[in-house]
């Protein structure tokens, strides 16, 4: 058996450019680390829960109310949405 494994490096900046332009992840916050991501956010009522769409670098695009509209903000963006959990 051989091992056909090629070892690279990334650096942090290629790592947060990977699925730049083609990546998206979801989310669902709540209020408290709403505020966290989005330091202008108004004051929201504890326990309110929404849909965030970042980019692949982290880098904020829209905040839903519902799963499906996240979602669809993606495709909008033409990129391809993954969920984390």
């Amino acid at each position: 058996m051989t091992n056909n494994t090629t070892k690279f490096t990334l650096t942090p900046q290629q790592l947060a450019n990977l699925g730049e332009g083609a990546i998206a992840y979801m989310r669902e916050m709540d209020a408290e680390e709403l505020k966290v991501k989005f330091p202008g956010m108004p004051d929201m009522v504890p326990g309110t829960k929404l849909w965030a769409l970042f980019a692949a670098n982290g880098q904020p695009i829209l905040l839903a109310d519902q799963r499906d509209a996240a979602l669809a903000g993606a495709f909008q963006n033409d990129l391809k949405p993954v969920s984390l959990h």
